[in-house]
């Protein structure tokens, strides 16, 4: 395990615009040398409700205090979690198979919240209430699904990656896919052990038969770079897509060639 740091995580192959034959995430990363919000991107890889009176306006309204009510979208703050245990594979996989590793500087601009800000959270606050959050996570209670496992991050003031990021974390088959635009990024590129899995290794009652019977048409066994590909054909259902991704993070894990129990 290495030490804990503020991540955002994102799958780098998949389309940045939500629309077949766009650019890639990780080559509109380059090129905005940015990471920036659903309210920017109109994308997201857990619910999309970024648009004023939404889900998305009244969860920061309650938790900023109306800070961002008539703000435009690239003022808001972008999200990420803490990864306090130091996880190779970051700190919320749920939310994409790579990552960004801030400095240890930005979490002064970081506000935390436990558990995510869509269940309305009462513990939230900047990084003095961090030791307390964390143990209110590794507590659990509320939360049955691991990929749920995470101290939420909400970063102000925008992420640039010449100024904010000490590395990217990819899984080896998105490091083979993007070598070019990954070797254009401002830092090192880094690997964690990878993810792979096949329709025999997820369980049905997990995200339910939808994603098993995609995996299953996809090939013998799907990585997140096979997955970024079927994505941006546009020829799959978006939330199949999601489900699948969900069981490759819950189910594909590896160390080395031992798939992780």
């Amino acid at each position: 395990m290495g030490e804990p740091a503020l991540v955002l995580h994102f799958h780098p192959g998949w389309g940045a615009t939500g629309r077949a034959g766009g650019p890639t995430v990780i080559d509109a990363l380059v090129e905005s040398g940015a990471y920036v919000s659903q309210w920017v991107t109109g994308t997201s890889n857990g619910g999309l409700a970024a648009h004023p009176g939404g889900d998305r306006w009244a969860w920061e309204s309650r938790l900023f205090a109306g800070r961002y009510d008539d703000s435009p979208p690239g003022d808001r703050p972008v999200y990420g979690a803490w990864n306090r245990h130091g996880d190779a594979y970051g700190a919320a996989p749920r939310f994409g198979s790579a990552y960004l590793r801030l400095r240890p500087a930005a979490v002064d601009r970081a506000t935390f919240c436990w558990p995510d800000s869509v269940h309305r959270p009462e513990a939230f606050g900047g990084p003095d209430r961090l030791d307390e959050l964390c143990a209110l996570a590794d507590a659990g209670g509320l939360l049955t699904d691991p990929l749920d496992d995470y101290v939420e991050a909400q970063m102000h003031g925008g992420v640039l990656l010449s100024r904010d990021v000490e590395a990217v974390v990819v899984d080896p088959s998105d490091l083979d896919a993007h070598r070019r635009p990954l070797g254009r990024l401002p830092f090192p590129v880094e690997v964690h052990p990878g993810y792979r899995v096949s329709a025999r290794d997820i369980d049905p009652g997990y995200r339910g038969e939808v994603p098993v019977a995609l995996a299953g048409r996809l090939g013998d066994e799907v990585t997140p770079a096979a997955l970024s590909t079927a994505q941006r054909t546009g020829d799959h259902d978006p939330q199949a897509l999601k489900w699948l991704w969900h069981c490759l993070a819950r189910f594909g894990r590896l160390r080395g060639d031992r798939r992780d129990p």
